[in-house]
């Protein structure tokens, strides 16, 4: 998919439904309220990016249901598929869609294409040390940086800050890039928009999870790397990149949402819902509470940007839920 396509379906997707999303909490979503019959088992299995928000979630939602139990395993959106496949898991989460050839296993498995909701939006960032003074990145020149196959159209590779116009003490400093590890949902959307579809680099020092890359970009000031951007931390700084129309663009909740920051992205949960059955109680209220006020709070709380009324609306009624 190119560039320019990504980007139209990133913002006709957030502006859906006769509105753009908020740039606050949709304050149409409806505060949550407990219900009788709640008990049982949550496991989610999936994205490392959604692991803090799921617990997030699980907290909430046990305070007001204390019998329930939650268990949170975030090694990578890869491990969601099989996981719901086998019935290792009540929830998938993903900081991607679902492939073709995921969604197809688990129709093999079932006769019924799994379900999904749409959770949170993120601005796929681009870190560095609070201390590299650079302003802004091309998507072209990430993909120098990153890739090795260079297929934004960069002749060539870029390995020092210098090539990238820095001067004095930055002239000659080499890139240390870190990335995560290719079972990440995240690694795959970088490789698909960021790297043209290109190949990394061998050098890339793959990262369990995102919170370890941004870590290792504070520490070390020749860095950089990407993660999502609610991992943002005082050590570290967030690229703008150039859009479509050239500008540089900060990885902002308005940017996300208007289409024109380059990396934004919705982020999922997966569900095994066969077609015209209803969800059980359990999953179906932990569904309403992620969309509640109280559930988007924690979005906020996590560095992430809300959903809309709109958004929740659509993925209710692909549940059948009300």
């Amino acid at each position: 998919m190119n560039r320019t396509l990504m980007t139209l379906m990133v913002s006709s997707m957030l502006a859906f439904a006769g509105g753009a999303i908020a740039l606050e909490m949709d304050q149409a979503l409806p505060e949550y309220k407990t219900q009788s019959g709640v008990s049982g088992n949550v496991k989610a299995i999936g994205s490392d990016t959604l692991n803090n928000l799921m617990t997030l979630w699980a907290e909430g939602f046990r305070s007001l249901y204390p019998s329930v139990k939650v268990e949170i395993e975030g090694k990578g959106s890869s491990t969601a598929p099989p996981a719901l496949i086998q019935g290792a898991a009540t929830f998938g989460p993903m900081s991607r869609a679902m492939k073709s050839d995921e969604e197809a296993g688990f129709e093999n498995k079932f006769g019924y294409k799994p379900a999904r909701i749409r959770v949170a939006v993120d601005a796929l960032a681009v870190f560095v040390n609070k201390d590299n003074p650079i302003e802004c990145l091309s998507l072209e020149q990430v993909d120098a940086i990153f890739s090795r196959t260079r297929k934004g159209g960069e002749a060539k590779e870029i390995s020092t800050w210098g090539q990238l116009g820095l001067k004095g003490e930055w002239a000659g400093r080499r890139i240390s890039v870190y990335g995560r590890n290719s079972a990440s949902g995240t690694y795959g959307y970088f490789k698909e928009v960021a790297l043209f579809k290109g190949d990394f680099k061998d050098n890339v020092k793959e990262q369990p999870g995102s919170s370890a890359v941004v870590q290792a970009v504070s520490a070390d000031k020749g860095a950089i790397g990407y993660s999502g951007v609610g991992y943002k931390t005082a050590d570290s700084r967030i690229v703008p990149l150039a859009g479509e129309e050239g500008d540089c663009v900060e990885a902002s909740a308005e940017n996300a949402y208007n289409g024109e920051y380059p990396l934004a992205r919705f982020l999922y949960v997966y569900l095994n819902k066969k077609p015209g059955t209803p969800l059980d109680p359990l999953r179906a209220e932990f569904i309403k509470y992620v969309f509640s006020r109280q559930g988007q709070m924690s979005v906020l709380k996590d560095g992430y940007y809300p959903i809309s009324k709109g958004v929740a609306d659509q993925d209710f009624e692909e549940l059948g839920l009300k």
